[in-house]
């Protein structure tokens, strides 16, 4: 295996990325201006380095604390709670959302041997306990793990905060744009049981 079979290799195993798009990559590269490859190799080296978990939120961050978390102008009485830490860059973007975040770095898959414990939930529950936190929203995918997970958090807000915390979860059904014909039974049976008045 030469340099060029190696780098496509290790391009492949990056999520999304086929062996096709690998290549297409490492040929790029081969041809690209040397000081952008230096800059760019540099960056990669240092990325574990410079960029950490917010010790607040999970979120990645390079300072102590992450934007959204040291923003003093965000409301603090709402915390969404996210699979990973990717996801709060995603909803913050759609300008809809202005609360804080909670990454709990997966979700619970007993298949994949991934329980409660191994989860941020326990650092969640004190922060709703020990902040003045009025809503909390369950913004975990609409999946048999994302939704279990959600129904975990929930019943342990419920056990901790008591009536003193809504919790509430992301609607989810038809997207915009959508045909019906194309969506699938869950899909559909979510949408239903989510109907709004008009």
């Amino acid at each position: 295996m030469n340099a060029l079979d190696e780098i496509t290799e290790s391009f492949s195993r990056l999520p999304g990325i086929g062996k096709k798009s690998a290549a297409r990559i490492a040929n790029h590269l081969l041809k690209a201006d040397p000081s952008f490859m230096e800059r760019f190799s540099q960056q990669i080296a240092t990325l574990q380095s410079r960029i950490k978990p917010c010790p607040v939120c999970g979120s990645w961050t390079e300072s102590d604390l992450c934007q959204v978390c040291s923003d003093m102008t965000r409301d603090r009485s709402t915390i969404c709670v996210v699979e990973q830490a990717q996801d709060v860059s995603t909803i913050d973007n759609s300008h809809e959302y202005h609360g804080l975040f909670h990454v709990l770095g997966g979700v619970i898959s007993p298949l994949d041997g991934i329980g409660p414990s191994q989860l941020r939930i326990d650092s969640l529950i004190q922060r709703v306990k020990e902040g003045n936190v009025k809503e909390v929203i369950l913004a975990t995918n609409p999946t048999v793990e994302g939704d279990t997970t959600a129904l975990y958090i929930q019943r342990m807000l419920a056990d901790s905060a008591g009536d003193s915390c809504t919790v509430t979860r992301l609607a989810s059904g038809l997207p915009v744009g959508g045909d019906l014909e194309y969506a699938d039974r869950l899909t559909l049976a979510r949408s239903f049981r989510g109907r709004v008045r008009v």
